[in-house]
């Protein structure tokens, strides 16, 4: 399927604490518009903000009941459904900050834990959680091969050029990107670059709750941005449903016409 449709729930803490509902209800609207792919923020697991061991007291394993759930919501929408959870650590240490891909059959079809936790301008996320320790494999589906990177790990963009190099059309972004000076400008212009320099879509999903930007984007592989939710500060309220055709022939297209990924001389590349 070269041309499919993407939904990115900007959602938030839910006022009643229920995520699964708040699940269902974005579910159902990107359903109803048909979608073929929803993705909701980083934080998406959580009622509300939560402490080290609150996080720690809630995670669950990937068999466990909230991915059963999700999934059987994905089955009952026919959704392919990016999502992140808190992991529980096999190893017993903190959680891992984890998303997850369900498929519209409920079956879980890719996870990643993130790598780069934030640990910058007074957050200390290593404080909360622990590091993955290896990047996202590419996650085949019936409208294209994805990626998945999560909020901080935007930053680097070895990561994303890695799940170009791998093959994928579109990279997805769970994020809480947090606001602040210069914050909102960065996470815009670093989805664009992404975008721009792997010659891909790129997909961010911000948490709609007041301390993060908002702003869910869709940047093509031009770097245009195709879609966007509103900030945070918008008067009509920051959650969101945003919608997006990806058109995975103009990956192609874009490749082909300025072939970056081919004229990499990675020999001179090396530290």
């Amino acid at each position: 399927m070269a041309d499919f449709l993407l939904a990115l729930a900007q959602s938030g803490y839910p006022t009643d604490g229920n995520v699964l509902a708040q699940a269902e209800r974005f579910a159902k609207r990107a359903s109803d518009a048909n979608a073929h792919l929803l993705a909701f923020p980083e934080n998406f697991m959580c009622p509300r903000p939560l402490r080290a061991q609150e996080l720690r007291d809630m995670s669950e394993p990937l068999d466990g009941p909230f991915v059963r759930a999700i999934g059987a919501c994905a089955r009952r929408h026919g959704l392919w459904i990016v999502f992140n959870m808190s992991e529980a650590n096999p190893a017993g240490g903190p959680p891992f900050n984890t998303a997850v891909v369900v498929d519209d059959a409920g079956e879980v079809r890719g996870s990643y834990r993130k790598c780069h936790l934030y640990d910058a301008h007074a957050v200390r996320e290593s404080d909360r959680m622990s590091a993955g320790s290896a990047l996202c494999a590419p996650i085949q589906t019936p409208f294209c091969t994805l990626g998945v990177g999560i909020c901080y790990d935007l930053r680097f963009p070895e990561l994303s050029r890695h799940l170009a190099l791998a093959g994928c059309d579109l990279l997805v972004i769970p994020s809480a990107w947090h606001d602040g000076p210069h914050k909102a400008r960065h996470w815009q212009t670093l989805l664009a670059a992404r975008a721009i320099e792997n010659e891909c879509y790129v997909a961010g999903i911000c948490h709609a709750g007041s301390r993060f930007v908002g702003t869910s984007l869709v940047a093509n592989p031009l770097g245009s941005i195709v879609a966007c939710g509103p900030a945070t500060s918008d008067a009509q309220g920051p959650e969101a449903l945003v919608l997006a055709r990806i058109d995975t022939q103009a990956v192609a297209e874009t490749r082909d016409a300025m072939p970056v990924l081919d004229h990499r001389r990675p020999g001179l590349y090396q530290l």
